[in-house]
């Protein structure tokens, strides 16, 4: 049974990442590599964030003894996650091709890198304990979620730099990618004022990434059509 529900979570996290390479049609454009490159700049990427984390905003222990939450505090670390949104611009960079080709590898490379980060070892050490339990399930699904939320991401760093981005979607872009660093946080607060369960939370998170990803892939169209790619 645990050898099972182990081998069912592998399936769930990276089961639709091979897919969404395999099937995307950015296979047979030889990307193996760029994947692997944005996958590596993710890893750069993080490793910088916790470097600025750890020197610019120090956990306090006052904080943490009384509890305290510092929405300001909070906010301030969340403006570093734009450093992912300047990764993603080199790792966009980096791949040759046409828009569909650049996003869709830049985001599996990307999401792929921070599912084997943060997801492998909490699975290897909880996924194979004795007893099932669902949260790994929903971590699963969660990595799930991120692919697609990474996906819009680069999309709309891919729209951002399109010098013949039509007027009327540059302030929608904009908006946009400068709201993204605060997602979590804003979801955080949604769920918190609504008491919703960890199981609801996923589901607005999912329902959010697919606003924005629809919104972003809306737009890519219209780009695309204009073009004639």
């Amino acid at each position: 049974m645990t050898l099972y529900h182990f081998g069912n979570c592998l399936a769930l996290i990276y089961a639709p990442y091979h897919m969404a390479y395999k099937f995307s049609g950015i296979s047979e454009y030889a990307t193996f590599s760029k994947c692997l490159y944005a996958g590596g700049l993710y890893i750069f990427t993080q490793l910088c964030k916790m470097l600025l984390l750890a020197t610019f905003f120090p956990d306090s222990d006052s904080g943490q003894i009384t509890g305290e939450y510092d929405v300001f505090m909070e906010i301030l670390k969340a403006t570093v996650d734009f450093a992912d949104l300047l990764g993603l611009y080199f790792a966009l960079n980096s791949v040759p091709g046409k828009g569909h080709a650049k996003i869709l590898t830049s985001a599996i490379g990307w999401a792929s890198a921070e599912v084997v980060v943060t997801r492998s070892v909490l699975l290897w050490v909880g996924a194979r304990g004795s007893e099932f339990d669902w949260r790994y399930v929903r971590s699963c699904a969660e990595s799930n979620v991120a692919l697609l939320q990474h996906a819009a991401t680069a999309a709309l760093v891919w729209l951002w730099t399109r010098s013949d981005l039509p007027r009327k979607h540059t302030p929608v872009v904009i908006t946009l990618l400068a709201l993204s660093p605060y997602r979590m946080l804003l979801e955080d607060a949604v769920a918190s004022i609504l008491s919703l369960s960890a199981w609801s939370l996923l589901a607005l998170r999912a329902l959010h990434a697919s606003a924005i990803g629809l919104t972003a892939l809306a737009m890519y169209a219209i780009l695309a059509q204009q073009l004639g790619i």
